[in-house]
């Protein structure tokens, strides 16, 4: 179950890309310097949430937050030695979970509003629909993702080593409110979290490989910072349900389940195979036949999509495949896959989030399960922090430089 906007298939109505298909070939500032530059340009130096998409100036996109992609890029700048930026974001994570406009327990939304976080409730993203002639929230937007929330509890965890308890501590309320969600079904796991608006969203009682690898991840972190062992129980609750999801005919891990919590999902996602082997205990070489059907058949134009599809390159799951790859010491093929990712530098100095105008993802979207799930060509935040991850060779679920 990616992490992907479950509106963007309305994007296109909203959005004019102006800009053409190849980034322009000329000398580019780091990703962890293009990162830098978007915290220093906002001031005062208050907690603040990243624009998802910084370039889109209108509609459902515009001024969005994703947690996952500002969680991301946290995690980055501390891999980029600059810790100082990371906390801003890390302490509008640590302020958005106590000034929720109607949850008080723990969690968080899965996208905020951008920019310096401001006295009173947490500001959502919406956008005014002429019409309707209202302002309008996406229902993704303000649900609560279990992965979210593992990715939350990541960057505040990366940012505690230097900083004190009180981000561990909200590591720790957000891993509180994730517990509830574990499921007894099938090999177990966690179900997905949450779907829609107050004051009675959705349950969403699918589980996610993914999604369970970064918790598996998360608490492990959690448990070595806190010293207490029910947090390793919980991760070894995510990290089973990840080993359940292998399968050796193929060579490769199945995107979860389905609704009824036993099904496998039969989608080959890139993040999928990549994650669990980046975050989990001897994963990579337990399951390192998915490395080779990723190669076999998710890769694309030097770099890989998102699924099967092939029909354009993922920056992100790029930067992914080149971090693991660095981590293995298979240093000549991470740099090739950097290499490709920067071809896709956007004229902001960022990253595309593919490199074609509209990329399938093999899902489909919650709010409407008759459209496709996809990725666009706009500069990203996730893609340029995990370009920045993969160059410095940051591994964001151990905080090491190294597997876990």
């Amino acid at each position: 179950m990616g992490r992907i906007a479950t509106f963007v298939w309305i994007v296109a109505s909203f959005i004019v890309v102006a800009t053409p298909l190849r980034a322009q070939a000329t000398p580019e500032a780091s990703a962890c310097r293009y990162l830098a530059g978007l915290i220093d340009t906002t001031s005062p130096s208050r907690p603040l949430f990243l624009s998802s998409y910084p370039t889109v100036e209108s509609g459902p996109l515009h001024g969005a937050a994703y947690l996952y992609d500002n969680a991301v890029a946290a995690i980055a700048l501390v891999g980029c030695g600059e810790g100082d930026k990371a906390y801003r974001i890390g302490s509008a994570i640590l302020w958005a979970i106590d000034n929720d406009r109607t949850w008080h327990d723990g969690r968080l939304r899965n996208a905020y509003a951008a920019g310096v976080v401001a006295n009173g409730p947490a500001k959502l993203p919406g956008w005014w629909d002429n019409t309707q002639n209202r302002w309008l929230e996406d229902r993704y937007q303000v649900g609560s993702d279990v992965g979210n929330m593992a990715w939350a509890m990541l960057a505040l965890l990366s940012i505690d080593v230097n900083t004190g308890s009180r981000f561990r501590d909200g590591a720790a309320r957000l891993g509180a409110w994730v517990m509830q969600w574990t499921d007894t079904r099938g090999t177990g796991g966690f179900t997905g979290g949450t779907f829609g608006h107050e004051p009675t969203p959705e349950v969403r009682t699918w589980k996610s490989t993914e999604h369970n690898t970064d918790l598996a991840a998360a608490f492990n972190l959690l448990a070595v910072r806190t010293g207490e062992s029910r947090w390793r129980d919980q991760a070894m609750l995510a990290e089973y349900f990840v080993d359940t999801m292998w399968d050796p005919g193929c060579g490769c891990f199945a995107a979860g389940t389905a609704e009824d919590g036993v099904t496998h999902n039969p989608i080959l996602a890139l993040d999928a195979q990549i994650w669990p082997l980046t975050a989990l205990h001897g994963a990579a070489g337990q399951f390192a036949s998915a490395i080779t059907t990723a190669e076999q058949r998710m890769s694309v134009g030097g770099g890989f999509s998102y699924g099967e599809n092939r029909d354009g390159m993922w920056t992100e799951g790029t930067g992914q495949m080149a971090l693991l790859m660095r981590l293995l010491g298979r240093t000549e093929r991470a740099e090739s896959l950097i290499a490709i990712i920067e071809s896709q530098r956007s004229p902001d100095g960022g990253f595309y989030a593919t490199s074609v105008r509209a990329l399938p993802t093999g899902f489909v979207l919650d709010t409407d399960p008759s459209k496709p799930r996809h990725y666009f060509r706009l500069s990203h935040l996730g893609a340029a922090s995990w370009a920045a991850l993969a160059a410095r060779g940051f591994n964001p679920f151990t905080m090491t430089k190294g597997l876990p």
